[in-house]
């Protein structure tokens, strides 16, 4: 069976608390459930991971590389700041489907929100379908990890 990591950067361990007008009231124990639960329905083995530090997310992204056929990846404020995220992503994204997801639309909030590091590295984004962006993409790595023939 494919298998699939989960990472979500800084603060996304206070889904369910954090204005949940913008992220909903869905916690991220019971998101990361729903992520395993759906990725058994669509074939794959989901792992779910989540760190408020850069230095462990590279780590986490750079651990999938041999480990992992595709990473779904939230990197949170690291999206609008972090060359070593989207270094460790440009790493491993010829051998790891990467797709970038988040609940909101960065681009239609705060003007600091508008520079994404990621948007020419991962093979698509799914954002603005609050918790559903997950899962959508999930659909959408094993989509592309099926097109690959791996």
């Amino acid at each position: 069976m494919p298998t699939l990591s989960v990472l979500h950067g800084p603060n996304l361990n206070l889904l369910g608390r954090r204005e949940p007008e913008l992220y909903g009231r869905t916690t991220l124990d019971e998101l990361d459930a729903s992520l395993i639960r759906q990725g058994a329905d669509l074939g794959l083995t989901v792992s779910c991971a989540q760190t408020n530090d850069e230095g462990a997310l590279v780590g986490l992204i750079q651990d999938c590389l041999g480990q992992r056929d595709a990473l779904v990846i939230n990197p949170a404020a690291y999206t609008h700041t972090s060359v070593a995220v989207r270094d460790a992503v440009l790493a491993i994204r010829d051998r790891v489907v990467v797709i970038e997801v988040h609940m909101t639309v960065p681009s239609g909030r705060e003007w600091f929100r508008q520079q994404n590091m990621l948007a020419d590295v991962v093979h698509g984004r799914i954002e603005g379908f609050g918790a559903d962006s997950y899962g959508l993409a999930l659909r959408a790595a094993s989509a592309l990890i099926a097109s690959r023939g791996d």
